[in-house]
């Protein structure tokens, strides 16, 4: 999925020129198009409707389901089972790769519903200007929404939604809420462009643009009228859709690990069941008959409760996260690549920050600090808010206040009455800022001051961009300010802007009281006051989280649509060292390769469109980070379906949390930590299962097939196979519900088949020499025995030494290389447990007979016990020179 650069296209030609060079390349005017015309745009754009395709039904997800390597592998052992009579060993494969494929299937269903919540982000009709013929006048009328075309004239009111990209022809204190696309919660306002060409300011963020309106935004104030420049796919919110014939989604490192390590086992079984048949018929004289033999030496190689462990240990932590509704995780493979993430990118504004500014400096005209300016711009705010009648408070006029009411209370507390006391003055009018007019202004009158006396004075309180408030301002500090010193002060505002802080100039001028109303002309030789200087506030968890998450390994990168400065500013306020910022713009001429390279060594992207996070997401994958992406907005959509594991706040955008693989209660990184380390735990218990399961079973095997060549009749039946493997198997289910190590969590985790293969290779071998001593000591003990008593007491013997090395392994290799040294949880002792208890009583009780078992001398059980004494030694010094790893 990626945001389509043809919809960016159409969005920028729609800024770039004068409106009446747009109009003249659409072929339309302010009257709108002729319904002829209209009608044969519509058939050759298309309908103005979301590109897709019709989902597959359930059933036909489940018939493709069993196309990973393991279920298949599996599923083919189980009609080789069933063709040999197998028939215990077929209906337990058969059930596990029935819950594998239900569980696949879905999670995929689920995600398919993304496009349809989409489109519910859209009206259903709007209104068009469009005339019956050339020379008719233009009527205005109710238009379903998929009827539109490129040139229609839309009219907007509050509470619209629009219809399609548009260029604004006409607004009246037009705003507009663009929270579907960007995330950000405040209102932007909308004005028409300078006609003057080239005025399309930059061509690689089309929501930057003021003069654009996009399809699924609302209007919330104010009204208007545009010309459609895009419809159906080629608008920026289309953009965010999956296409047909697109970029596909990578499979998720969970896919890459588990098929890696089936394909492994696949080999092995492919080479070791022609192994038994081949060798049993040039030595031994055996055929067919050994076929039963052959498949339950492949079954035993296999780790057949893989599919239900890794569901039991990945359901067991999302249950745990889901049960304070901190953390839901929508898609069970996710909690592991959680676990694997070195890398995690997060949009800035409500993740690092609160989505609202707060109050970072105020500074008189030497540049120094002086609460008077505090003071001037509190009072503005107070009055321009009241007198007004704003639609939407504005949100910098609420922190100036918040900031000097704390101001005026520390004041307070330090018995400076006076100070910081903005509440005192009386309104008399405002003039607010506009569609064009980046200031606003508060008449009031000072404190005391007689209200009908011929010497009542009026001060006006000007607020707003500081150019437009230096162009007004006469003097300051009370000297004449001239060319210099405004140049002096337009400096240090740009240089606190650099900075990322929003900057606003205040000044005053006092005239006498009258009674009729203040216009923009009074305006004018205005004493300049100072600069307020503005910037988010942080997320209060946000240093904390971020100090964490340094900790754990996770690397956090800032891709956001901010001023570099103001992304700079606030990494630093959080302890993240920004380094060099990279923008949009530089990402554009950037290769694949250079851009991986790029981004590995970059913490913060700025001016980033959102093909540009998408991109950036894919190059971190590309060089090998498991990459995570939070976001809220559509324009997060194709960054967050790039990424590894997708992450949005569970009041995000109805089709970015649909389409997210984990959902947060609030955008908050601690929670997203606590996600991050239980998906390690999850992993880390997987990952034991791997080993334990693997180490025993490819010990097994290598000693079946040695035995197989030595022993003039089979090591052990079909039967006895499959119910050791049974008791295995229900003792491995413990392993999901282990506690690892306090170390479990510190670094990235990830299922690596490669070095799960050394690890097997190493500790199988092991343990096929414990079988190979269990052949001695079985050969010693039973010398003295018949050729069937021998027979059913080797078969015993082995069985018993099997579930023995087995609850052995599960004790020393569970958790990791310091496993042995905390105490055993209970699930693994009770198994462990039971284990040794039916290794020990079986052949003596009367199922034995039935599995051609039976009773053992006592020598045996004495030699035994010296076996495993030395092979339990040899384990743990094996396990103590491991290397503790990041991923098995």
């Amino acid at each position: 999925m990626a945001w389509a650069p043809e919809a960016r296209t159409a969005a920028v030609r729609g800024a770039d020129g004068t409106t009446l060079e747009v109009l003249r390349a659409l072929g339309s005017g302010p009257r709108g198009l002729v319904e002829e015309e209209a009608e044969e745009r519509l058939v050759r754009h298309g309908e103005n409707i979301f590109p897709g395709r019709r989902p597959d039904s359930w059933p036909r997800r489940f018939a493709r389901s069993p196309r990973d390597p393991f279920t298949a592998v599996l599923l083919v052992l189980g009609l080789v089972s069933a063709a040999v009579a197998a028939w215990g060993t077929a209906c337990v494969i058969a059930v596990l790769v029935l819950v594998s494929c239900v569980l696949r299937t879905t999670g995929e269903h689920r995600a398919d519903r993304s496009a349809a919540a989409l489109r519910d982000l859209l009206a259903t009709t709007a209104t068009v200007r469009r005339r019956a013929t050339g020379a008719a006048p233009p009527l205005t009328r109710e238009l379903p929404v998929d009827q539109f075309v490129p040139g229609d004239v839309v009219l907007l009111a509050p509470g619209d939604v629009v219809p399609a990209d548009l260029r604004l022809l006409r607004t009246t204190a037009l705003t507009v809420h663009e929270a579907t696309l960007t995330g950000e919660s405040a209102p932007v306002e909308k004005s028409v462009a300078a006609d003057r060409p080239g005025d399309g300011g930059s061509p690689a963020l089309p929501l930057g643009h003021p003069h654009l309106c996009f399809q699924g935004s609302s209007v919330v104030s104010g009204s208007g009228s545009g010309v459609v420049v895009a419809t159906g796919a080629d608008t920026v919110l289309s953009g965010a859709l999956p296409r047909a014939g697109g970029r596909p989604r990578p499979p998720s490192p969970f896919d890459r690990s588990v098929n890696g390590i089936a394909w492994t086992l696949i080999r092995f079984t492919l080479l070791t069941a022609p192994l038994v048949l081949i060798a049993s018929a040039l030595l031994r004289g055996r055929g067919l008959e050994t076929l039963p033999f052959a498949v339950a030496v492949a079954v035993g190689l296999t780790p057949e409760m893989l599919p239900v462990v890794v569901t039991a240990a990945l359901a067991r932590g999302a249950a745990l996260l889901a049960r304070g509704g901190e953390v839901i995780v929508r898609r069970l493979p996710a909690l592991h690549d959680l676990g694997a993430i070195d890398v995690l990118c997060v949009d800035k504004t409500g993740t690092l920050t609160e989505d609202r500014p707060v109050l970072a400096l105020s500074e008189g005209p030497d540049g120094r600090a002086d609460p008077e300016v505090l003071r001037w711009a509190a009072v503005n705010a107070l009055w321009t808010l009241h007198l007004s009648e704003l639609p939407v408070p504005d949100a910098l006029d609420e922190a100036i206040l918040d900031a000097a009411e704390d101001a005026a209370g520390d004041a307070a507390e330090v018995s400076a009455p006076d100070a910081g006391r903005f509440e005192e003055f009386e309104g008399v009018d405002a003039l607010p800022c506009g569609p064009g007019r980046r200031l606003s202004t508060a008449v009031v009158r000072p404190p005391g001051d007689p209200r009908f006396a011929l010497a009542a004075r009026h001060t006006l309180v000007v607020k707003g961009a500081p150019e437009d408030v230096l162009d007004r301002c006469a003097r300051a500090a009370g000297a004449e300010l001239g060319a210099d010193g405004r140049e002096r002060l337009a400096r240090r505002a740009g240089e606190l802007a650099a900075e990322g802080l929003r900057v606003l100039a205040v000044a005053r001028a006092t005239c006498p009281a009258r009674s009729r109303p203040y216009t923009p002309a009074d305006e004018r030789d205005l004493d300049f006051v100072g600069f307020v200087a503005l910037s988010d506030a942080p997320a209060p968890t946000a240093a904390e989280a971020l100090a964490v998450l340094a900790r754990h390994g996770v690397d956090v990168k800032v891709l956001t649509g901010d001023h570099p400065g103001t992304a700079a500013r606030v990494c630093r306020e959080l302890g993240l060292a920004p380094g060099e910022v990279v923008t949009g713009e530089r990402i554009d001429a950037l290769d694949d390769a250079e851009l991986a390279r790029l981004a590995a060594r970059t913490t913060v992207f700025a001016r980033c469109a959102p093909e540009h996070k998408a991109r950036v997401v894919r190059a971190l994958r590309a060089a090998g980070h498991t990459t995570g992406f939070l976001g809220d907005g559509v324009n997060d959509l194709a960054a967050t379906v790039a990424a590894d594991v997708g992450i949005c706040p569970r009041d995000g955008v109805d089709v970015v949390r649909e389409a997210a693989d984990v959902v947060l209660a609030s955008k908050d990184l601690t929670a997203l930590d606590r996600a991050i380390v239980a998906g390690r735990r999850s992993t880390g218990n997987i990952a034991a299962y791997l080993r334990i399961a693997l180490s025993s079973n490819v010990g097994n095997v290598i000693a079946m097939l040695v035995a197989g060549l030595l022993l003039p009749f089979l090591p052990m039946l079909p039967a006895q196979v499959l119910v050791q493997n049974l008791c295995f198997d229900a003792a491995q289910l413990a392993l999901a519900f282990d506690r690892p190590g306090p170390g479990a969590h510190l670094r990235p985790v990830l299922l690596r088949p490669r070095a799960l293969l050394r690890f097997v290779t190493g500790f199988g071998l092991l343990n096929a020499v414990a079988d190979l001593a269990t052949f001695g000591v079985l050969a010693l003990a039973l010398r003295s025995m018949g050729e069937a008593e021998g027979q059913s007491a080797f078969h015993a013997g082995w069985f018993t030494e099997n579930l023995l090395t087995q609850a052995l392994v599960m004790l020393l290799l569970r958790s990791g290389r310091h496993a042995a040294e905390g105490r055993v949880p209970g699930p693994i002792r009770l198994a462990t447990t039971a284990l040794a208890v039916v290794g020990l009583l079986l052949p003596l009780s009367p199922l034995g007979p039935p599995l051609s078992m039976t009773p053992l001398p006592p020598l045996y059980y004495g030699l035994l016990a010296l076996v495993l004494v030395v092979y339990g030694l040899l384990l743990a010094a094996a396990r103590g020179r491991q290397p503790s790893p990041s991923g098995v």
